[in-house]
């Protein structure tokens, strides 16, 4: 199974395990990693029978103020943009111990800017892929019902009612 962590983080794996399917024919990614793992799979050759798309990044309905005050945000404090957006990936629950790895502004502009595209995931399903969209009904990150409109005719959605971007639940 190869997985693709979230935007500066790593180790970000283990929140998944509860759905991860162990398998070498598996790819997976969490939030910026689930656009990796499309990516991977769109270009790969060999046999890949399953894409779990974890929290993905989706911020093509955000309007451009949106990305302007994230992207500002960033390069005036990236520590600072970083805490707050580990913070929010948690809400409402307390934050956990995460690990925050390589960052960098290239990075962010292509998780704010990427476009989801009926082309990339009819592509994918060509291959014979099956799609999972894991969904946190309570994410304060992504755009959680534009997400699930625009997966639902190439994937399998999985909601977590009270899950946040990681999908633990609040009681």
């Amino acid at each position: 199974m190869r997985f693709y962590s979230g935007f500066a983080l790593s180790g970000d794996q283990h929140f998944f395990d509860p759905y991860l399917k162990q398998s070498e024919y598996t790819v997976a990614g969490f939030s910026y990693g689930a656009i990796k793992a499309a990516q991977y799979v769109h270009d790969a050759h060999e046999r890949i029978d399953t894409l779990q798309l974890f929290s993905p990044a989706f911020f093509q309905t955000k309007k451009e103020s949106f990305r302007r005050l994230q992207m500002g945000g960033y390069f005036k404090n990236s520590e600072r943009y970083l805490e707050n957006f580990v913070t929010s990936c948690f809400a409402p629950l307390p934050k956990s111990l995460i690990c925050i790895g390589e960052n960098n502004a290239e990075g962010l502009e292509e998780l704010l800017y990427f476009e989801w595209t009926s082309e990339l995931m009819e592509s994918i399903c060509s291959k014979g892929t099956r799609i999972e969209v894991y969904l946190g009904l309570e994410d304060q990150v992504i755009d959680v019902a534009g997400a699930r409109e625009f997966f639902l005719p190439y994937a399998t959605i999985i909601s977590i009612r009270r899950g946040n971007h990681f999908l633990q639940e609040s009681l």
